[in-house]
């Protein structure tokens, strides 16, 4: 994956013409709420969800549908945050799997567990979800935000992903140019996000950490004043996630990850494992970070997505 140079665009360029067609083009789509016997229109992020879960498999979920349908990219960051922050505001015990539903899909012996997890339905938290994005949708064809219109930067961004020989593709990337308008950050420091996780064993961690590292970055209060550390923590906390779900779902795979931050004029790189950005200026090659590799004697401990 790689990226030109910011383009300078004016607030209300690129996007601002395609808003309002766009709009009503989904609303014409999707004139009325889903019933619960309605299919989805996007495949919903699994069977359950635990709660810590949710905000970024929601907004993964929204981003993937509106991009589907070519939505300007900062009216689908603004529209699934809003969407997104409205459905956490309410009361999730409806979703919630009954108990025996969840002993029957764990069906764990294992003692030591510190503190149940609760698990929602999926599909009936996307439904509702998807039902939330239509309310806004409708709400934004009358009056449109400013947060919605446009990036106040604009990146050319190319993305190229090869199988291999392996059966199934196991990476997943992450390009993330809107990445204040997905989480309703509101200061001046214009940010993007870009990721690439190089997954083994499954696509399960890559896809995994593609959807909330991100998330947890931007839930930081540290991320305005020490974005490093954010992204640090980021990585940890997407860790412990995913060894939970791991452990709920007997899954055994990994990946590796580097992710690349920009806020403002400076870039921060955050990686585990042997995946790397390159830095290229005036056609030559800046070292940027040294790969986790085995034969590094300083390797830490703490690599179980690696």
């Amino acid at each position: 994956m790689s990226s030109g140079a910011p383009q300078k665009s004016s607030p209300m360029a690129s996007g601002a013409e395609e808003t309002p067609g766009f709009l009503d083009m989904l609303l014409q789509d999707f004139p009325a709420l889903l019933n619960p016997e309605d299919p989805l229109p996007w495949k919903a992020p699994g069977t359950v969800l635990s709660q810590e879960e949710v905000e970024g498999e929601l907004a993964e979920l929204a981003m993937g549908f509106l991009g589907s349908r070519k939505a300007p990219p900062p009216l689908a960051a603004a529209l699934a945050h809003e969407a997104v922050s409205q459905l956490l505001q309410t009361d999730l015990s409806e979703f919630r799997k009954l108990p025996r539903e969840e002993e029957e899909e764990e069906e764990d012996d294992d003692e030591e567990e510190k503190a149940p997890v609760t698990l929602l339905d999926a599909q009936s938290l996307a439904r509702s979800f998807f039902n939330r994005l239509w309310e806004v949708a409708g709400q934004w064809q009358k009056q449109v935000p400013l947060a919605a219109w446009a990036s106040q930067r604009q990146w050319l961004v190319s993305i190229h992903a090869i199988r291999n020989t392996r059966r199934k593709m196991e990476d997943r990337h992450v390009s993330l140019p809107s990445f204040n308008q997905l989480f309703g950050l509101s200061d001046p420091v214009n940010r993007a996000y870009f990721a690439v996780f190089d997954g083994h064993g499954g696509v399960d961690a890559a896809r995994y950490a593609a959807v909330h590292v991100h998330t947890n970055a931007a839930r930081q209060p540290e991320l305005p004043t020490d974005p490093a550390g954010a992204l640090r923590e980021a990585f940890r906390r997407t860790d412990q996630m995913f060894l939970r779900k791991a452990k709920r779902e007997r899954l055994q795979s990994g990946t590796t990850g580097v992710c690349a931050l920009i806020a403002g004029a400076t870039l921060h790189v955050a990686w585990l494992g042997d995946s790397q950005v390159i830095l290229v200026q005036q056609g030559q090659v800046v070292k940027l970070m040294e790969p986790h590799r085995p034969e590094r004697q300083e390797k830490t401990e703490a690599q179980s997505l690696a």
